[in-house]
Protein backbone atom coordinates (compact mmCIF):
# COMPACT_ATOMS: atom_id res chain seq x y z
CA UNK A 1 0.00 0.00 0.00
CA UNK A 2 1.22 3.34 -0.55
CA UNK A 3 0.03 6.60 0.75
CA UNK A 4 -1.68 9.34 -1.45
CA UNK A 5 -0.31 12.40 -3.68
CA UNK A 6 -1.42 16.02 -3.62
CA UNK A 7 -1.14 16.77 -7.17
CA UNK A 8 -1.08 20.37 -7.53
CA UNK A 9 -1.62 21.80 -11.60
CA UNK A 10 -1.05 25.47 -11.65
CA UNK A 11 -0.97 27.88 -14.55
CA UNK A 12 -2.08 31.18 -16.46
CA UNK A 13 -5.61 31.21 -17.31
CA UNK A 14 -6.12 29.46 -20.66
CA UNK A 15 -2.73 27.38 -20.61
CA UNK A 16 -5.11 23.93 -20.58
CA UNK A 17 -4.89 23.36 -16.59
CA UNK A 18 -8.57 22.64 -16.27
CA UNK A 19 -8.70 19.95 -19.79
CA UNK A 20 -5.64 18.43 -18.59
CA UNK A 21 -7.24 18.14 -15.01
CA UNK A 22 -10.11 16.41 -16.98
CA UNK A 23 -8.20 14.38 -18.90
CA UNK A 24 -6.37 13.10 -15.58
CA UNK A 25 -9.48 12.04 -13.92
CA UNK A 26 -10.56 10.31 -17.06
CA UNK A 27 -6.91 7.76 -17.18
CA UNK A 28 -7.52 7.21 -13.31
CA UNK A 29 -10.84 6.29 -11.60
CA UNK A 30 -8.79 6.22 -8.08
CA UNK A 31 -8.02 10.03 -8.57
CA UNK A 32 -9.79 13.03 -7.28
CA UNK A 33 -10.83 16.25 -7.47
CA UNK A 34 -10.36 18.39 -4.25
CA UNK A 35 -13.36 20.10 -4.09
CA UNK A 36 -12.90 23.77 -2.61
CA UNK A 37 -14.88 25.84 0.24
CA UNK A 38 -15.93 29.12 -1.07
CA UNK A 39 -18.31 32.13 0.70
CA UNK A 40 -19.54 33.52 -2.89
CA UNK A 41 -23.21 32.41 -3.64
CA UNK A 42 -24.13 28.82 -5.05
CA UNK A 43 -24.85 29.37 -9.01
CA UNK A 44 -27.74 28.06 -10.86
CA UNK A 45 -27.14 24.50 -11.44
CA UNK A 46 -24.11 23.99 -8.62
CA UNK A 47 -24.42 21.37 -6.24
CA UNK A 48 -22.73 21.95 -2.91
CA UNK A 49 -20.33 19.09 -2.07
CA UNK A 50 -20.11 18.55 -5.98
CA UNK A 51 -18.85 21.75 -7.52
CA UNK A 52 -17.83 23.68 -4.05
CA UNK A 53 -18.97 23.25 -0.35
CA UNK A 54 -20.84 26.51 0.37
CA UNK A 55 -20.17 27.73 3.42
CA UNK A 56 -20.68 31.39 5.72
CA UNK A 57 -18.07 33.44 5.90
CA UNK A 58 -17.99 33.21 9.35
CA UNK A 59 -18.02 29.06 9.42
CA UNK A 60 -15.34 29.49 6.95
CA UNK A 61 -13.12 31.44 9.11
CA UNK A 62 -13.84 29.55 11.76
CA UNK A 63 -11.97 26.50 9.81
CA UNK A 64 -9.09 28.10 8.78
CA UNK A 65 -8.67 29.31 12.59
CA UNK A 66 -8.70 25.26 13.65
CA UNK A 67 -6.42 24.40 10.65
CA UNK A 68 -9.45 23.06 8.65
CA UNK A 69 -8.32 24.48 5.25
CA UNK A 70 -5.13 23.57 3.75
CA UNK A 71 -4.94 26.72 1.74
CA UNK A 72 -7.34 29.70 1.31
CA UNK A 73 -7.28 32.85 -0.43
CA UNK A 74 -9.78 35.90 -0.54
CA UNK A 75 -10.92 36.60 -4.45
CA UNK A 76 -12.89 38.70 -5.94
CA UNK A 77 -14.71 39.86 -2.45
CA UNK A 78 -15.16 35.83 -1.45
CA UNK A 79 -13.11 33.36 0.41
CA UNK A 80 -12.03 30.31 -1.25
CA UNK A 81 -10.38 27.10 0.27
CA UNK A 82 -9.58 23.71 0.42
CA UNK A 83 -10.75 21.51 3.36
CA UNK A 84 -8.01 19.35 5.00
CA UNK A 85 -10.05 16.59 6.35
CA UNK A 86 -11.54 14.84 3.13
CA UNK A 87 -7.71 15.67 1.56
CA UNK A 88 -6.23 13.99 4.38
CA UNK A 89 -8.24 10.57 4.42
CA UNK A 90 -7.87 9.83 0.91
CA UNK A 91 -3.93 10.01 1.47
CA UNK A 92 -4.12 7.83 3.80
CA UNK A 93 -6.27 5.62 1.65
CA UNK A 94 -3.72 5.75 -0.53
CA UNK A 95 -5.47 7.99 -2.90
CA UNK A 96 -4.63 10.68 -4.82
CA UNK A 97 -6.04 14.55 -4.72
CA UNK A 98 -5.91 16.44 -7.33
CA UNK A 99 -5.99 20.81 -6.74
CA UNK A 100 -6.25 23.35 -9.57
CA UNK A 101 -5.54 26.59 -7.25
CA UNK A 102 -2.68 29.15 -7.88
CA UNK A 103 0.54 29.78 -7.10
CA UNK A 104 -0.52 30.98 -3.48
CA UNK A 105 -2.49 28.11 -2.58
CA UNK A 106 0.52 25.47 -4.12
CA UNK A 107 2.44 27.51 -1.58
CA UNK A 108 0.72 26.90 1.31
CA UNK A 109 -0.42 23.30 0.71
CA UNK A 110 3.39 22.87 0.23
CA UNK A 111 4.49 24.08 3.42
CA UNK A 112 1.74 22.70 5.58
CA UNK A 113 2.30 19.70 7.38
CA UNK A 114 0.88 17.67 4.61
CA UNK A 115 4.30 19.26 2.03
CA UNK A 116 6.31 16.01 1.87
CA UNK A 117 3.42 14.57 -0.14
CA UNK A 118 2.75 16.96 -2.74
CA UNK A 119 3.94 16.85 -6.12
CA UNK A 120 3.39 20.56 -8.24
CA UNK A 121 2.96 20.90 -11.78
CA UNK A 122 3.33 23.94 -13.52
CA UNK A 123 1.55 24.47 -16.74
CA UNK A 124 3.29 26.82 -19.51
CA UNK A 125 1.67 28.52 -22.87
CA UNK A 126 3.75 27.99 -25.84
CA UNK A 127 3.55 31.83 -26.25
CA UNK A 128 1.60 34.82 -24.61
CA UNK A 129 -0.10 35.23 -28.35
CA UNK A 130 -1.15 31.63 -28.21
CA UNK A 131 -2.36 32.42 -24.69
CA UNK A 132 -4.39 35.24 -25.91
CA UNK A 133 -6.05 33.23 -28.36
CA UNK A 134 -7.36 31.00 -26.64
CA UNK A 135 -8.75 32.87 -23.76
CA UNK A 136 -10.44 34.30 -27.11
CA UNK A 137 -11.53 30.91 -28.71
CA UNK A 138 -13.49 29.99 -25.79
CA UNK A 139 -16.17 32.42 -25.74
CA UNK A 140 -16.52 32.52 -21.97
CA UNK A 141 -15.32 35.77 -20.97
CA UNK A 142 -15.95 39.55 -22.87
CA UNK A 143 -12.68 41.65 -23.64
CA UNK A 144 -12.27 43.31 -20.22
CA UNK A 145 -12.03 40.29 -18.77
CA UNK A 146 -9.75 38.75 -21.04
CA UNK A 147 -7.47 41.91 -20.62
CA UNK A 148 -7.73 41.34 -17.23
CA UNK A 149 -6.61 37.93 -16.94
CA UNK A 150 -4.16 38.67 -19.57
CA UNK A 151 -2.70 41.24 -16.91
CA UNK A 152 -2.67 38.75 -14.33
CA UNK A 153 -1.04 36.12 -16.18
CA UNK A 154 2.27 37.54 -16.05
CA UNK A 155 1.98 37.35 -12.52
CA UNK A 156 1.32 33.66 -12.35
CA UNK A 157 3.90 32.13 -14.92
CA UNK A 158 6.43 34.15 -12.81
CA UNK A 159 6.47 31.65 -10.28
CA UNK A 160 7.15 28.75 -12.28
CA UNK A 161 10.17 28.12 -10.75
CA UNK A 162 9.00 27.37 -7.83
CA UNK A 163 6.44 24.18 -8.78
CA UNK A 164 8.76 20.41 -8.87
CA UNK A 165 8.23 19.84 -12.30
CA UNK A 166 7.02 22.79 -15.56
CA UNK A 167 5.48 21.06 -18.97
CA UNK A 168 4.83 23.78 -22.01
CA UNK A 169 1.74 22.94 -23.16
CA UNK A 170 2.03 23.22 -27.02
CA UNK A 171 0.52 19.76 -27.72
CA UNK A 172 -1.99 18.34 -25.61
CA UNK A 173 -1.74 14.75 -26.18
CA UNK A 174 1.79 15.15 -25.31
CA UNK A 175 1.87 17.23 -22.40
CA UNK A 176 -1.16 14.60 -21.16
CA UNK A 177 1.29 11.65 -21.53
CA UNK A 178 4.28 13.31 -20.30
CA UNK A 179 1.54 14.21 -16.59
CA UNK A 180 0.71 10.94 -16.31
CA UNK A 181 4.55 9.66 -16.79
CA UNK A 182 5.38 12.25 -13.60
CA UNK A 183 2.46 10.95 -11.13
CA UNK A 184 3.77 7.53 -12.29
CA UNK A 185 7.33 7.98 -11.21
CA UNK A 186 5.89 10.16 -7.91
CA UNK A 187 3.30 7.41 -6.48
CA UNK A 188 6.99 4.89 -6.76
CA UNK A 189 9.07 7.56 -3.89
CA UNK A 190 9.90 6.37 -1.35
CA UNK A 191 8.20 8.20 1.03
CA UNK A 192 4.84 7.18 -0.94
CA UNK A 193 5.48 3.59 0.25
CA UNK A 194 5.13 3.07 4.23
CA UNK A 195 5.53 -0.68 3.84
CA UNK A 196 8.82 -0.65 2.60
CA UNK A 197 10.39 -0.69 6.14
CA UNK A 198 8.47 -3.50 6.88
CA UNK A 199 9.67 -5.57 3.69
CA UNK A 200 12.80 -4.49 4.41
CA UNK A 201 13.09 -5.91 7.91
CA UNK A 202 11.90 -9.65 6.67
CA UNK A 203 14.22 -9.33 4.35
CA UNK A 204 16.94 -8.76 6.60
CA UNK A 205 15.12 -11.37 9.35
CA UNK A 206 15.13 -14.11 6.47
CA UNK A 207 19.00 -12.92 5.81
CA UNK A 208 19.88 -13.73 9.46
CA UNK A 209 17.91 -16.92 9.15
CA UNK A 210 20.50 -17.98 6.21
CA UNK A 211 23.44 -17.23 8.44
Amino acid sequence: MRRGLLIILSSPSGAGKSTLSKRLLDWDASLSFSVSATTRQAREGEVDGEDYHFLSEARFQSEVADGGMLEHAHVFGNFYGSPREPVQKAIEAGRDVLFDIDWQGAQQIQNSALGPHTLSIFILPPSITELHRRLVARGQDDEAVIARRMRKSWDEISHWAEYDYVLINDDLEETDARLRTIISAARLKRLQQPGLNAHVRALQAQFEEMR
